[in-house]
């Protein structure tokens, strides 16, 4: 592992302190931790900023919480300004709602390279044992587990990692659930793009453009582990806007967008 990266560990979170818990919980057993831990709040209720202010006693690095007021979904805007206030040159990305394997941090380090992000998949976890984990503050899964899916997904083998894909397209399999980059390269194209109306393609549009400066992407093979806490889907209204603009990307090659972290920095 490069132990010579300094990290900061970003997640987004919108008024569930229940899956923040546990997502927080598994941070405090990982077998190596991140310089420090950003929560990028989209304007939750007091409930969170309370359960962030109980588990910053005694985190083992800082725990700082970057928040704005609730105006809609603004991911983005979020994520950018987190991002901004971030100390470590490389940024590792998960979302509000994903519980973390031990080693998930030790992972992305490890296998952190210049000129590249990576990016893993999620092990599934069904809306059938959400009352149990949240009631037994369950960070812990394996094979054999009940109420998860793509369970073979929770295997770490990290042999498969000795020839990893190399990407040089934007994959289908990308999830801004599980990847991680370098801070210069995000800044380079600018961020996450606030152009973007409501849920979803944020991470892919970003991602696209980092290929359209030549950063490649690796895929994490049962390594980087993670596990997604079922729910709903959310609101898609505006999908279709958002699939425009990242198709623009794509066949305009577009680097560097106008509404993005420059703001912050």
């Amino acid at each position: 592992m490069n132990n010579s990266i300094k990290s900061s560990l970003i997640t987004p979170t919108y008024n569930w302190p229940e899956a923040l818990e546990l997502l927080l919980i598994s941070l405090k057993k990982q077998t190596v931790f991140p310089d420090e831990v950003i929560i990028a709040d989209d304007g939750s209720r007091e409930e969170t900023t309370k359960l962030i202010e109980r588990f910053q006693k005694d985190f083992p690095v800082p725990l700082i919480q970057v928040r704005h007021e609730d105006n809609g979904n603004q991911k983005p805007k979020i994520m950018n300004k987190a991002i901004a206030k971030a100390s470590g040159d490389y940024i590792i990305e998960i979302d509000g709602d994903i519980i973390m394997h031990p080693n998930f941090i030790k992972d992305h380090l490890k296998y952190a390279e210049k000129g590249l992000y990576l990016f893993g998949s999620r092990v599934n976890i069904q809306e059938s044992i959400l009352n149990s984990i949240f009631k037994n503050k369950t960070t812990y899964f394996h094979l054999f587990s009940k109420g998860i899916q793509r369970r073979t997904r929770t295997l770490r083998i990290p042999f498969f990692m000795n020839n990893p894909k190399i990407y040089d397209k934007r994959s289908s399999k990308l999830r801004g659930c599980n990847m991680s980059f370098w801070k210069e390269d995000f800044i380079k194209v600018n961020g996450f793009n606030e152009s973007l109306v409501g849920w979803g393609i944020d991470d892919s549009e970003l991602i696209q453009r980092l290929h359209n400066i030549g950063v490649k992407g690796k895929r994490l093979k049962n390594v980087g582990i993670a596990y997604h806490i079922y729910h709903k889907i959310q609101d898609r209204s505006n999908i279709e806007i958002n699939n425009r603009i990242e198709k623009e990307t794509t066949e305009n090659k577009i680097t560097f967008i106008e509404k993005g972290i420059n703001q912050y920095l």
